[in-house]
């Protein structure tokens, strides 16, 4: 499939939009995502999570703000996410300054989490060392016992795109990118090589 200038929106996010509805019409979970941070030494680290919203303030993720990403984007408040959809051989990425949403947002969100992500959040201390599985079991089931409600380290990050990458995968590696960059307040499209 081809991808020209004249294809794309003037907007990123429209152009996102489009093509994150067309990819939820032919994969599974269009939403997975994977987030790259950099500790404050520059040493980069990379992990899937999932996109939980976009608008033109930027997209969201949720984590514990204690895990390694979230001690990573404090040290360091930018990050790269990476969009792959393979039925449609498309791939965005997006990179920018990150920052944590309001407590109002985070618990807006958690509270429409099945009730077993609300008990885990709760239990886990996520990326700390567990002594096994008995323990995380344990620690689950104490949880459990009362209301899940949001814990106070644990929320939103939403990502500001300062650059967006729309890619569309062609023969033979000559695949089709294009770069919008910020310049002046405006957006700027330009063609990548492959």
């Amino acid at each position: 499939m081809e991808l020209r200038r004249a294809d794309l929106d003037a907007d990123p996010l429209r152009q996102f939009t489009r093509w994150y509805a067309e990819a939820a019409a032919v994969t599974a979970s269009p939403e997975r995502v994977a987030l790259a941070t950099a500790a404050s030494d520059g040493a980069p680290s990379l992990r899937m999570v999932l996109l939980k919203g976009f608008d033109e303030r930027g997209l969201t993720f949720f984590t514990h703000y204690a895990s390694r990403k979230g001690r990573e984007l404090a040290e360091n408040p930018r990050a790269a996410l990476l969009l792959y959809w393979d039925s449609p051989g498309r791939q965005v990425r997006v990179e920018g300054p990150v920052a944590r949403v309001s407590p109002d947002e985070s618990d807006a969100y958690f509270d429409t989490r099945p009730l077993g992500a609300r008990v885990g959040a709760r239990a886990s201390r996520q990326s700390d060392v567990v002594s096994s599985r008995e323990e995380l079991e344990r620690l689950v089931a104490e949880a459990g016992l009362s209301e899940p409600v949001r814990p106070e380290g644990w929320g939103g990050f939403r990502l500001e795109p300062a650059a967006w990458e729309f890619w569309q995968h062609r023969d033979d590696r000559l695949h089709d990118r294009f770069r919008y960059r910020r310049d002046s307040g405006s957006w700027v499209i330009e063609r990548l090589f492959p």
